[in-house]
């Protein structure tokens, strides 16, 4: 899978752990191993740009995603076809903000929205009820297996080093 991490947002931002969690979250969506996607770490002018210009609504959000080939998650035993996923806009100095809100840590709020754009590439919305429920939980399983595999990770690393 190739995954381009982009940061233009002028902050500090754990690059190669957001390209991991793009990765992940790809596989277990049972994508196509040649699927690509770009992550783009913008400044608040910039999505506020891009929110009035594809969104029509004024100021900065949290994130956009931009799909391309219309792909959608693997099924069963097949994965989905390959293809150019598309392109997810996220603003970390508004995650900052929302992380404070939701008594998450920065990082914590940047990977949920990073999963939740590309759960928005592969077709997942949130309008409905219905839509919102699937969408979160999904959203929320994804976040929980990331984490733990996270913490697995850094038990051996841990390990490895004594």
């Amino acid at each position: 899978m190739n995954v381009d991490v982009l940061n233009e947002s002028g902050t500090d931002v754990e690059l190669a752990a957001l390209t991991a969690l793009c990765r992940f979250t790809m596989r277990r969506m049972r994508l196509h191993p040649a699927t690509e996607l770009c992550l783009r770490l913008v400044e608040p002018g910039t999505i506020a740009t891009l929110n009035r210009q594809w969104m029509d609504k004024e100021g900065p959000t949290d994130v956009l995603s931009f799909p391309m080939d219309e792909l959608s998650p693997g099924h069963d035993d097949a994965e989905a076809p390959e293809g150019y996923l598309g392109d997810i806009a996220l603003c970390p100095q508004v995650a900052a903000k929302q992380a404070l809100a939701n008594e998450r840590t920065t990082p914590e709020e940047i990977e949920l929205l990073t999963v939740h754009g590309i759960l928005h590439l592969l077709g997942y919305d949130h309008g409905e009820p219905a839509e919102h429920t699937v969408m979160f939980e999904l959203q929320d399983e994804l976040l929980d297996e990331w984490r733990q595999v996270q913490a697995g990770q850094d038990v051996e690393s841990t390990a490895e080093r004594s």
